[in-house]
């Protein structure tokens, strides 16, 4: 079988310990945990964790399966790289006297579709907003003049067919009203 890069997400009640036991399901699988982030979702009370894992489509199925059977996991959904809109963000402190040698950085930071944050007389901070890959080429590039940090968030993602998520979630939101 071939392994797949999956988003999963996962919706779930915000309480304490919930992280860790969302994250066993995977340990106890063995498997790496790509990307985690977790924010709140557009429902009230409603968290969100979004986890990226390279596996086969038959592993992420279980995984599903297994999250849901998770005390306060309401719903999980796993989607291919195709049936999501996803976005990274990274950040890139480097020596401010590296925009003394000319135009260099100034190009870079165009070519790639970054801004500027932060300008200190010791460093300046960078931001680029992409996938791993873009930002990972912009590192690349910055790492010939010299970078004092770099990171990166986990993604971030919504999912292009609304139907399947958005039902669900008017259930849940009637159901908690009905409660």
């Amino acid at each position: 079988m071939n392994k797949h890069v999956f988003t999963i997400t996962v919706f779930t009640e915000n309480k304490t310990g919930l992280l860790t036991r969302v994250v066993s399901v995977f340990t106890r699988r063995h498997i790496n945990i790509e990307s985690l982030t977790t924010s709140r979702s557009s429902l009230e009370g409603i968290h969100r964790f979004t986890i990226v894992v390279v596996v086969e489509e038959e592993m992420v199925q279980k995984l599903v399966a297994q999250l849901e059977k998770q005390v306060d996991v309401l719903k999980a959904f796993y989607y291919r790289d195709s049936e999501i809109v996803q976005q990274e963000i990274a950040l890139y402190k480097v020596p401010a006297n590296a925009f003394k040698n000319g135009d260099r950085v100034e190009r870079l930071i165009r070519a790639h579709n970054a801004r500027i944050l932060v300008i200190e007389e010791e460093y300046i901070v960078i931001e680029k907003t992409g996938h791993a890959s873009e930002t990972e080429a912009l590192l690349a590039d910055l790492q010939e003049i010299g970078i004092f940090e770099f990171v990166r968030s986990g993604r971030v993602a919504v999912v292009k067919p609304m139907e399947r998520l958005n039902t669900y979630l008017r259930s849940l939101q009637e159901n908690y009203i009905i409660q």
